[in-house]
């Protein structure tokens, strides 16, 4: 049987880091694919290195690198994680024109070599890059798919249990809304830990410092790190929506899609609960939302449909 192929675009810290997490499930083959304008040979060395853990780490599959696109073929998912990252500072708006340029040359040369990938967009802004890579690769919808959703709610739940004092794995809640630090929407209402809503265990007061905590989760870390921005917990993320795709798990999880009512958004991308399986998008859920926190959620697919009103051609 033929393995499972999954290019990762860009091989900086987050990119290697999705390597080696993607590797060591020994689920499927991976290419690292990089400008070795930008990267130089760095792509080479991290495929090189982390095939060498294989021996201890007990994973058979393959890892190897590329300047270019005939080894990324027929690659069952590709993950654009190309662009710059963001500086102290710097929203992820600043990034908006950068970016688009290199998520629009990296997918439209993707797409032609793997037509039958599901796409996942890491490269921020996230939900107006995925606009970019569908008009790019001349995929369905279903097939382009941002991650920012999987990194909120992970920094969410992470920040519900410390305050809780259970685990993460028992918190089950949901960021939606737009990948930013303004837009993105914690649905505390539907927050539950351990089967209880999280309004029945915290005060207002502790629930709105855990959301604050988790909005500004990123630019804490961009400020903490001073030279780069985060890489474990976002690989993580996204190496879990790979997974759900590469194995058809069919599982939900919270990620960008191109919204067609979902409350009561048309055409732009922006967060829900998606049911993610080999084909891409295999259904959305619309979750029960406060009149606040649709105001919001509404606000922010609002927000997206600007930012990408000012990508250029």
């Amino acid at each position: 049987m033929t393995r499972k192929k999954v290019t990762i675009i860009g091989a900086g810290a987050t990119g290697g880091a999705m390597a080696q997490r993607l590797i060591e499930r020994n689920i499927c083959d991976v290419v690292l694919q990089d400008d070795p304008q930008f990267a130089g040979t760095m792509h080479h060395g991290k495929a090189l290195d982390e095939m060498e853990a294989a021996a201890w780490q007990g994973f058979s599959v393959k890892i190897s690198a590329t300047d270019g696109w005939e080894e990324t073929a027929n690659s069952d998912v590709i993950v654009c994680t190309a662009g710059a990252p963001r500086k102290p500072g710097m929203s992820r708006e600043e990034l908006l024109n950068g970016n688009a340029t290199i998520v629009r040359a990296k997918i439209s040369e993707a797409a032609k070599h793997s037509p039958n990938a599901v796409i996942i967009i890491f490269a921020n802004p996230m939900d107006a890059m995925c606009h970019v890579a569908l008009k790019a690769s001349g995929f369905p919808a279903s097939r382009v798919i941002g991650q920012g959703g999987m990194l909120d709610s992970a920094r969410y739940r992470y920040f519900v249990s410390q305050a809780v004092g259970v685990s993460p794995l028992d918190v089950h809640g949901y960021v939606i809304g737009g990948h930013t630090d303004t837009t993105m929407v914690p649905v505390v209402s539907q927050t539950r830990v351990g089967g209880v809503p999280l309004t029945d265990l915290l005060p207002q007061d502790q629930i709105d410092y855990v959301v604050g905590k988790a909005m500004r989760g990123g630019a804490e870390i961009t400020e903490l790190y001073k030279t780069g921005s985060a890489y474990y917990a976002p690989s993580a993320a996204t190496v879990a929506m790979v997974e759900t795709i590469i194995l058809d798990q069919r599982r939900l999880q919270p990620c960008s899609v191109l919204h067609t009512g979902e409350y009561g958004i048309e055409g732009v991308y922006s967060g829900t609960v998606a049911q993610l399986g080999d084909s891409g998008v295999i259904r959305t859920f619309e979750l029960p939302l406060t009149a606040e926190e649709k105001e919001k959620v509404v606000g922010a697919a609002n927000a997206t449909k600007e930012l990408v009103k000012l990508i250029t051609d």
